[in-house]
C-alpha cells in the first residue's frame, strides 16, 4: 500500500498509519480515486465529490489515533468515513433545496448513476465485521440471515437443536453489534 511501517515491540508490523501529513498523502494516492469514483457515483456531481473526499481525509487525519488496523483494513475505513460523509451531504443538500442547484455539472448530469457502491462497502463492511466473531455465531448468521435458509434446515445440517441455532444467532448479533461500534460504523 506504500504507507509507513509502524514498529511494535520488536516485531515489526505494515500497519497503515496517518500520523503525519505524508502518511495521508500516501493513504490519498492510494486510495483517493476509488473514494471520488464512488462519491460521483452517490452524489452524481464531480464538484461535491471532490469535496467529499476531502472531507474524508481530513476526518481520518483528525481520528488517526481511533483507526485500528486490527479491527479494519485503512481502505475500509476510509469507505465508512466515505459513506457517512456522502449521507452527510445528501442531509445538507435536503436541508437547503437550495443546494440542489449549485453544482458544476449540466442539468441532465445531475443525476446520480444507479450502481451498486452503497452496497458494496456495506458488504465490506460485514464480511470484515464478521471475521471478527466467533466461527459458530458467524456460522449460524451467515446461513440464516446472509443466506436466508430457515432455521429448521440450518438446526438439522449442523445437528443441533433449534434453539441453540437461534441463541447462536441472537448472540452472534450481538457480537456482531459491538465489533461494528469498535469499527465505529453505523449501517
Amino acid at each position: 500500500m506504500g504507507l509507513r511501517l509502524v514498529r511494535s515491540g520488536s516485531r515489526k508490523d505494515a500497519r497503515p498509519s496517518l500520523a503525519s501529513e505524508a502518511d495521508v498523502r500516501l493513504a490519498y494516492d492510494a486510495h483517493g480515486g476509488e473514494l471520488y469514483r464512488y462519491a460521483v457515483r452517490a452524489t452524481g456531481d464531480e464538484g461535491s465529490s471532490q469535496d467529499i473526499v476531502q472531507e474524508v481525509f481530513l476526518r481520518a487525519w483528525r481520528s488517526a489515533d481511533r483507526f485500528d488496523p486490527e479491527l479494519a483494513s485503512l481502505r475500509v475505513w476510509l469507505f465508512a468515513i466515505a459513506r457517512n460523509v456522502v449521507v452527510d451531504h445528501h442531509r445538507a443538500v435536503g436541508a437547503r433545496p437550495w443546494l440542489r442547484g449549485l453544482t458544476d455539472q449540466p442539468d441532465d448530469a445531475r443525476q446520480p448513476v444507479a450502481d451498486h457502491s452503497e452496497q458494496l462497502v456495506h458488504d465490506w463492511v460485514v464480511e470484515e465485521a464478521l471475521e471478527r466473531i466467533g466461527a459458530e455465531h458467524r456460522q449460524a448468521l451467515t446461513e440464516t440471515y446472509l443466506r436466508d435458509r430457515p432455521y429448521d434446515d440450518v438446526a438439522a445440517e449442523l445437528g443441533i437443536p433449534v434453539g441453540t441455532l437461534r441463541s447462536r444467532v441472537f448472540y452472534g448479533l450481538k457480537a456482531l453489534r459491538v465489533v461494528l461500534d469498535e469499527m465505529e460504523v453505523t449501517l
